[in-house]
């Protein structure tokens, strides 16, 4: 019997913890469920039970109820006074306030980038390719998730922890507004090709003429979102 949309999430969530030992933190559980906001299977609305994952996860409610804490302030959940904790919905003010960072990350770490080389560029390769393949097979749930990917790899070639993280955290909260498109293909789509575009620059070291196409690339993106994220709310209206 295929399993309820609205927990199969759990069941990935079931076979991560065995990666991880028994005295994992808040932090620890947070970045699970973290990691799963960015892979699109908890999107807008989803009621995060805590009953279920104490069970799935083998924690405490003090640790589970820290790391609800910690996505909170990310901007990850919300708590909705009895009611409980719930994955949010972004507004127009939010995308624009995303891609500013975005930007400001992003161009700025290929800018300075150097040494590149098959192995560095490697991570970048795997994510362009599974975007190709989920695109050749109209999965754009995956190609979203392929897309996400790449823009963190991207980012690692820092080698810096802290941007990691705070990509992480965008990424995360991006996806989110992803969640909410109702057509992914008209959003995802143009951004296959255009990783690969971005990927063969790196290699071939046009580092300036890269961060020039990702900046234009963040722009359009951005306009697309907040378009789709208008045409949903007169839809709803």
């Amino acid at each position: 019997m295929p399993e309820p949309e609205d927990t199969a999430w759990l069941r990935t969530v079931a076979h991560e913890v065995r990666s991880f030992d028994r005295s994992s933190t808040a932090e620890r559980v947070a970045e699970l469920l973290r990691s799963r906001v960015i892979e699109g299977d908890l999107p807008p609305g989803t009621r995060l039970s805590e009953e279920q994952l104490v069970e799935v996860l083998h924690v405490s409610r003090n640790t589970l109820r820290e790391a609800f804490r910690l996505l909170t302030h990310e901007g990850l959940l919300v708590h909705r006074l009895h009611r409980g904790v719930f994955v949010p919905e972004l507004d127009e003010d939010d995308l624009v306030d995303l891609y500013r960072l975005r930007r400001t990350i992003e161009c700025d770490v290929v800018r300075r980038l150097e040494g590149l080389d098959a192995v560095r560029l490697r991570p970048l390769h795997d994510a362009v390719a599974a975007g190709e393949d989920a695109a050749r097979r109209g999965d754009w749930v995956a190609a979203g998730t392929a897309n996400m990917r790449f823009h963190q790899h991207l980012v690692a070639l820092a080698g810096s922890r802290r941007i990691d993280e705070t990509t992480a955290r965008v990424l995360a909260e991006l996806r989110l507004a992803f969640s909410a498109i109702a057509v992914p293909q008209r959003l995802h789509e143009p951004y296959v090709s255009r990783n690969r575009a971005l990927l063969d620059l790196l290699t071939a070291g046009e580092v300036e003429q890269a961060a020039k196409e990702l900046e234009a690339y963040l722009h359009d993106s951005e306009a697309e979102l907040r378009a789709a994220h208008r045409d949903r709310l007169r839809r709803s209206s």
